[in-house]
């Protein structure tokens, strides 16, 4: 999943790239203003790597979450029936 989210990543800014490259080369535009509209779209670009990377953390620490409440159920349910296996050996033995 980690190979995933890094290759949607690596996929935006190679896009990135190439627009802005593109953009720079067809732009009508100043190069004071081709600076400043490079600018911005570094800037969005920052933004959505960095609220990508806090929508994975927050999806990571969840899943994380529910493997220890997972964990902490099959844990209980091998101890429940580790204790009635043993149970029922006093049982059998005392018969």
């Amino acid at each position: 999943m980690a190979d995933n989210a890094g290759s949607k990543i690596s996929f935006f800014l190679v896009g990135l790239g190439i627009g802005a490259l593109v953009g720079i080369l067809f732009a009508p535009k100043s190069g004071e203003e081709t600076r400043e509209y490079l600018s911005q779209k570094a800037d969005e670009g920052r933004e959505y790597a960095q609220r990508k990377a806090r929508e994975l953390r927050e999806r990571a620490d969840d899943l994380m979450e529910r493997s220890k409440t997972v964990a902490v159920r099959q844990k209980d349910s091998i101890s429940a029936a580790v204790d009635a296996g043993r149970e029922a050996y006093q049982k059998a033995k005392a018969q």
